[in-house]
């Protein structure tokens, strides 16, 4: 409501409702790609610098329906595209308009996909380095380049453009967000291992991990890819080995609550 005051008495309302209206857009492409595909949405919120779905799901659903909800954002403003183009063809608006609504759907866009967490760039980074690297350390690593982008952006303000405080404010603001969740990242983790136990990984593939009988269970977690299923593999002295599931190191630290154990401890009970 303070933004609209503001607008209204600094002649700028058209500016502030092209933009709140291509922000709904956006938002409301990310929501229908979580409804459809079942995610628990508990609220959306619009600000005049983008909107947030906040979700239940993270990093707790399939990469494959994380990176189609996260991509139906910036396909709207495709749409938005093709929408000016016909109302300029057919002069179903003032050219004034249809200039803001060119600029603002640009910047949004391209505001989006830059690889700071939590914007959708951010989010497809995530996606990328959980191809190649343990979720684990892609989320960790994600979290760090968001944090060195911020900040390289705020340097650059700063140093070499006229000083705008609402860009100022914004780039602070996502700094401070991937610090915040840089502290709550072992609860994520956590969360992320969770769902593997109670729901079971999307199995889109295996992987085969290799560890002394002395590795920590945590540690052997933080070796877990996203959509990939585990076999654990544990060498004891003499280079003998056992396997174990990752479903039975996943219940003996949920159910059983070895937290301290070694794999090789989880692995003699088991077996």
């Amino acid at each position: 409501m303070i933004f609209i005051i503001l607008s209204m008495l600094t002649g700028t309302f058209m500016e502030l409702s092209i933009i709140l209206a291509i922000v709904f857009f956006h938002e409301l492409g990310h929501y229908i790609a979580a409804v459809i595909h079942d995610w628990r949405i508990k609220q959306i919120m619009l600000w005049v610098f983008g909107g947030v779905m906040d979700v239940e799901e993270h990093s707790t659903r399939p990469a494959k329906e994380e990176v189609i909800v996260t991509l139906a954002g910036p396909f709207q403003h495709v749409i938005i595209y093709l929408g000016l183009i016909v109302c300029n063809e057919f002069q179903l608006l003032p050219n004034s308009v249809l200039d803001l609504a060119y600029y603002y759907n640009t910047v949004i866009l391209l505001f989006n996909l830059l690889p700071i967490w939590p914007l959708d760039g951010g989010k497809l980074l995530l996606q990328c380095q959980s191809l190649v690297f343990p979720f684990r350390k892609a989320y960790y690593s994600t979290l760090l380049v968001s944090m060195i982008i911020s900040i390289i952006f705020l340097v650059i303000q700063l140093v070499f453009f006229p000083f705008t405080l609402s860009a100022f404010l914004l780039l602070l603001f996502l700094f401070m967000e991937n610090r915040n969740e840089w502290k709550q990242r072992y609860y994520v983790f956590i969360r992320f291992l969770m769902s593997r136990y109670y729901n079971g990984p999307s199995k889109i593939g295996s992987n085969s991990i290799v560890v002394s009988h002395e590795t920590m269970v945590l540690d052997v977690f933080s070796k877990f890819f996203r959509d990939r299923k585990h076999a654990i593999y544990v060498v004891f002295p003499g280079n003998r080995r056992k396997s174990i599931d990752e479903n039975d190191c996943l219940h003996s630290f949920f159910h059983d609550k070895s937290y301290s154990k070694t794999v090789g401890e989880i692995t003699d009970y088991m077996t």
